[in-house]
């Protein structure tokens, strides 16, 4: 037998095409070292941001347009794999980039058609919006109740197809909660699976799919050890959180005005930001920064199984009868008859269901009272300098407590095993950097006055562009804070790529960092803006 390592002339010998894309795969690894290690190099570092960066799998974020071409061809094409890309030569490579470009094109293209289409194309694009229950990130990967329900649809979808070929890949599109009807009726996505609850508005502009949900009740949830209400003229003179937007608001106005025809004190709704979900503010009844809150009675009974301390009123129903289901384009009824099969057989109740519905969030990090009387001791010691430092660099000082809470419970004791110390959790060499400039972060008031330059410094070195609102650029200085003020550019400009409004953190660049760099940052703005709400509202009616 002859050695395959024989020269054929003209060619390059197979030994030098080995060894080149051995070098290659060298130097490819070599480049992303050096990036990762490099990462926002000229910048401070904060406690945050080497946490951030240990927990990360996606240091550097440069190359998301690749990845999410490549992911598309890994779930479109099955021969593919990452292990023979990384050893593919330089033009096989550019082919390949032209090739998952040309795949990511035909995803975002507008398509309409039906099932028969859709299985000629070899994949279903369900647009989702991203969250703590349906859909989120967990380590890089797509989780949640509907991503898994779907992808049990797509085991269905290609059981009677015997060529792996020939199989449907669905393709999760993560969009803003108020762009899902107008992409998926412009034929940018084929599913709408988000929780969407069936409304006569709605079906003028879509289909639904029988509900997978039914008896959707809007119910008071309390907390255990509170006085226990019996009835929904007990809410009268009762503060009652609701979400900003909701269907909640309305519903809870209507009982309100209900109440005030009978003589009964009116109920004093309080709106939450959009920003924070309906899961947020349960998390917040349970921590106890919030006595009374609405909520769907299904997703306060899943989140129930983690927050012990809630109370759920399933007598107490706001509204009764609602239905969730799928939304899909009108005119395409082989879709929709597919989906209710699959439906009929997975819907709640169903073994699949009910697996399905109680899996997530059981080692999330809850958050934790920042009005316990411990920690008002703490604030009522230092109040006056996150006031002094607050109104020195222009940030709301309530804003500076919620961060300080997030970092360290406002114990300046607190060292971590980077070495961050104090109240803030900076670290000294971020504290001496010439950008802040401020020496012996021991002591609280050098630590608050660095952390709020840092935070001042953030703001307007990396954020200053004019369309972005003054509440975003917080979330994006807290989310620099945490990972790098670098890292978060970069996924701004991927989350504009994607579809996203790159000049806002939630529901928008919040999607990319849970996606690239994962939990972590995502969790550090969200708790912030959960504590500043608490701090908000206590400071309303209480003086500290």
């Amino acid at each position: 037998m002859k050695s395959s390592l024989v020269q054929v002339p003209g060619r390059p010998s197979p030994l030098n095409i080995i060894l080149k894309s051995f070098f290659a795969s060298l130097m490819l690894a070599a480049v992303f070292l050096v990036t990762a290690c490099s990462e926002d190099s000229s910048t401070p570092v904060t406690k945050s941001q080497d946490a951030a960066v240990s927990a990360s799998s996606d240091l550097d974020s440069s190359n998301d347009a690749v990845s999410v071409s490549f992911d598309l061809v890994l779930r479109l094409d099955p021969g593919s794999s990452g292990l023979s890309n990384q050893s593919l030569g330089e033009d096989t490579r550019r082919t390949e980039g032209v090739q998952s470009d040309q795949l990511l094109d035909r995803v975002k293209e507008s398509f309409s058609g039906d099932l028969d289409r859709i299985r000629e194309r070899r994949f279903l694009r369900v647009l989702v919006s991203y969250g703590r229950t349906n859909f989120f990130f967990d380590a890089g990967m797509p989780r949640g109740f509907e991503y898994d329900l779907l992808m049990e649809y797509e085991k269905e979808l290609n059981a009677s197809v015997s060529a792996l070929e020939d199989r449907i890949k669905l393709i999760f599109v993560p969009v803003p909660f108020d762009q899902l009807l107008d992409k998926l009726a412009s034929g940018q996505g084929d599913v709408a699976a988000a929780g969407l609850t069936i409304t006569p508005q709605r079906r003028l502009r879509v289909d639904f799919t029988k509900p997978y949900l039914k008896g959707v009740d809007e119910v008071i949830v309390g907390r255990k050890d509170a006085q226990i209400l019996s009835s929904l003229e007990d809410l009268s003179g009762h503060t009652v959180v609701a979400r900003k937007g909701s269907s909640y608001v309305a519903h809870l106005k209507a009982l309100s005005q209900h109440l005030s025809s009978k003589g009964l004190a009116p109920i004093n709704i309080s709106l939450a930001e959009e920003k924070l979900s309906t899961e947020d503010i349960l998390e917040m009844v349970d921590a106890g920064m919030i006595d009374l809150a609405i909520a769907d009675k299904h997703l306060a009974t899943i989140w129930s199984a983690m927050l012990k301390k809630i109370r759920i009123y399933p007598d107490l129903a706001v509204h009764e009868g609602g239905e969730i289901a799928w939304a899909i384009r009108q005119g395409n009824p082989q879709l929709l008859e597919s989906l209710n099969q699959f439906v009929d057989k997975n819907r709640k109740g169903s073994l699949l269901g009910n697996i399905l519905f109680t899996r997530y969030y059981k080692k999330n990090r809850w958050i934790t009272n920042p009005l316990s009387a411990k920690d008002q001791e703490r604030l009522r010691n230092m109040r006056n300098l996150f006031e002094v430092y607050g109104q020195k660099y222009g940030i709301d000082w309530l804003k500076l407590v919620a961060q300080a809470y997030q970092e360290s419970r406002l114990d300046q004791s607190v060292v971590s095993t980077a070495g961050a110390v104090g109240v803030m959790q900076l670290l000294p060499s971020t504290a001496a950097d010439k950008n802040v400039g401020i020496d012996d972060i021991s002591s609280i008031e050098n630590n608050i006055h660095a952390g709020a330059k840092y935070m001042a410094f953030l703001r307007e070195h990396y954020f200053d562009d004019p369309q972005i609102d003054p509440a975003a650029r917080m979330d994006f200085a807290w989310a620099s804070y945490n990972a790098g003020p670098n890292r978060i550019r970069r996924l701004r400009s991927l989350a504009k790529e994607r579809g996203f409004d790159p000049d806002r953190w939630f529901g928008n660049v919040e999607v990319m960092a849970a996606e690239k760099i994962g939990r972590e940052t995502v969790d550090y703005v969200r708790n912030i803006n959960k504590y500043f709400v608490a701090y908000k509202m206590y400071f309303n009616t209480q003086q500290l």
